[in-house]
């Protein structure tokens, strides 16, 4: 058995709130699994979790992550609950959930509301690590003109940037000083070379990377690639651009800071991109 969590927008990573109404107990774990009107929360933690965010039409962009769920507390009929992420289970496509559902024991009806498209807490009876453990086992797909380190290490201290590198000097010590402000490192292509291949370096700084800055000004074709890249991995993407115009329509609904290139708008890149790396920790 597993716990199902699902959250419309997402989960944060690290601590939620649902209400303890959209916190089902099913008619076959009643008894031991309820205490009062509440959920036996002791015995729930001891399961392991699927977090997961509501199913949109577009869930391209939507992953779900295995975890465990640290503390429940539920005061005033709201339950906050505090969890973590498996650093070693990489997250997954909803796309893949989907597909794995039934074999998971996640009913997904034709009609009406599914267990994915609305927020609640349930319980599932499939076995997660089994099903998860076939599925990845499975041959998958490789890039053919670079290679993934696997398994995968992030290092949580490594900020890395995706950017045009004629002229944008001063953009880089503003991008680096909002870096090193939150403790972090900050890499770039060309002051790294570990491997005879610029694109594998490239690579294996997003891969390594807690967050990766892709600054979109001027259209370089170059760091739309990278960005795809960093995206498909599943890393905190933050887009800059000193031209809203550059942001193409296919990545047009995600938030960009939007900065000028003179020294007020070098500084003010500075302050709002530090507030968003020190919101990305915190919340890790």
């Amino acid at each position: 058995m597993f716990n199902l969590l699902v959250m419309g927008g997402g989960w944060s990573g690290r601590r939620d709130e649902l209400s303890v109404s959209r916190i089902y107990v099913p008619q076959n774990l009643e008894g031991d699994w309820r205490e009062g009107d509440l959920p036996n929360f002791e015995l729930r933690i001891r399961l392991p979790a699927l977090f997961a965010p509501e199913v949109s039409h577009d869930v391209d962009q939507a992953f779900a992550r295995v975890g465990e769920i640290i503390s429940v507390r539920a005061p005033g009929g709201t339950a906050s609950i505090e969890y973590r992420y498996d650093p070693d289970i990489p997250p997954i496509p909803m796309q893949m959930l989907i597909s794995i559902a039934p074999a998971l024991g996640i009913e997904m009806p034709r009609r009406g509301i599914g267990p994915l498209e609305h927020t609640h807490w349930s319980i599932k009876e499939g076995d997660l690590f089994r099903v998860l453990m076939t599925e990845f086992g499975k041959s998958i797909r490789q890039p053919t003109v670079f290679e993934l380190r696997n398994p995968q290490r992030v290092n949580p201290n490594l900020l890395s940037t995706m950017m045009p590198f004629a002229g944008f000097d001063a953009v880089w010590g503003a991008i680096q000083r909002a870096g090193v402000a939150n403790g972090m490192e900050c890499g770039r292509a060309d002051n790294r070379w570990d491997h005879p291949a610029i694109m594998q370096d490239v690579v294996a700084l997003i891969d390594e990377a807690a967050i990766v800055v892709c600054d979109c000004t001027g259209r370089n074709a170059n760091v739309f690639y990278e960005m795809g890249i960093a995206h498909s991995l599943g890393k905190e993407v933050i887009v800059i651009t000193q031209n809203a115009a550059d942001i193409p329509f296919d990545i047009a609904h995600l938030r960009h800071i939007r900065y000028l290139g003179n020294d007020q708008g070098l500084q003010q890149l500075e302050v709002e991109l530090s507030a968003r790396i020190r919101s990305i920790r915190e919340n890790a």
